[in-house]
């Protein structure tokens, strides 16, 4: 079985044409396929910009940021990067501790990571929707609590922990 996936990757022209047609997704498929209420995410940075796009979705009590697996996802075995999910989470919590604050985010000039850990539960392959969301949120004066939880098509795929510190303008 491995020597014809590996003749079947050597024909086409990329392995993400491969990987796209072993999950049977077109890439017009893999980018159009977002789940309702999701809309492309308004924060941008360099770091990010490669995995674009990326989507969220505002609730009454949370951020939840959103995107679909394609290849600049993934690590050599073309499961989603632990790199990714980290760095999504940690951008998530780190917006929904904002959310939270009990005065709004006047006075705050950002918030910077204190700490940050993620237990990796299962893995996500390219086609799947990753969501991270936000399942608790403690703020504090001067720190900000979170943990996050991280699903591929709703299965388990990883949770993070995360301490901010609040800075806040100076007067």
């Amino acid at each position: 079985m491995i020597a014809r996936e590996a003749r079947l990757m050597m024909r086409s022209k990329s392995a993400t044409a491969y990987i796209i047609r072993k999950n049977q997704m077109t890439p017009s498929e893999i980018s159009a396929d977002v789940p309702d209420g999701f809309l492309r995410h308004p924060h941008h940075s360099p770091l990010t910009e490669p995995w674009e796009p990326i989507y969220s979705k505002t609730t009454p009590d949370a951020l939840i940021v959103g995107l679909r697996l394609a290849k600049p996802h993934t690590n050599s075995r073309g499961l989603a990067h632990g790199g990714l999910i980290a760095t999504l989470a940690d951008n998530t919590m780190g917006r929904n501790c904002r959310i939270h604050f009990p005065d709004g985010i006047e006075g705050v000039q950002r918030l910077v990571t204190v700490s940050l850990n993620v237990d990796y539960l299962g893995s996500a392959t390219i086609g799947q929707w990753l969501q991270v969301e936000t399942g608790f949120v403690k703020v504090g004066g001067s720190i900000c609590f979170v943990q996050s939880f991280i699903t591929a098509d709703g299965e388990p795929c990883a949770r993070a922990n995360a301490t901010f510190k609040i800075v806040r303008k100076k007067s």
